[in-house]
């Protein structure tokens, strides 16, 4: 899936203002100009579009868990992750897992708002580490469905 549609989907549902996304973004060490921003959010068929690259949409999640459940202090003798290199449309919904606090049947929920159902099984497979033998990847759909249930979710919560 595209990255910028992954951004402009969770600001969508979040109504974050480009200032937001920038801040966001700086949670998580990435200091970003405030025109990238605009520009990373723009159609790809519009003037000054940027295609949002792994490292920055990484940042962008990584800011937005922090921005919702605050900083983690790493734990004695816990090393420092290192930001992933090549995002998955799996890594994506794990990070928005975490961000949201999901738990399985909230996963479901999202899902089910947008008209997608999955089982349980296939849930949990999407959540296996690469190698494991129930291990299953994500495909675009399954994401953007995902996506469009948490505009859905979040959105007619601001409105109520």
């Amino acid at each position: 899936m595209i990255n910028n549609d992954v951004l402009r989907s969770i600001r969508y549902a979040l109504d974050l203002s480009d200032v937001k996304v920038g801040e966001i973004m700086r949670l998580a060490e990435r200091d970003i100009a405030q025109a990238d921003v605009a520009n990373l959010l723009r159609k790809e068929d519009e003037a000054g579009f940027v295609e949002c690259g792994a490292d920055v949409l990484v940042s962008f999640l990584d800011g937005l868990i922090i921005y919702r459940r605050g900083k983690m202090e790493p734990r004695p003798g816990q090393e420092d992750k290192k930001p992933e290199r090549h995002l998955t449309n799996n890594a994506i919904l794990k990070k928005l897992r975490v961000a949201f606090e999901l738990k399985e049947e909230d996963m479901h929920k999202v899902l089910e708002m947008a008209g997608f159902s999955v089982s349980k099984p296939e849930l949990s497979a999407l959540f296996r580490q690469k190698g494991h033998k129930n291990y299953r990847a994500c495909g675009d759909q399954l994401l953007r469905n995902f996506l469009k249930g948490l505009v859905i979710r979040h959105r007619v919560d601001q409105q109520q």
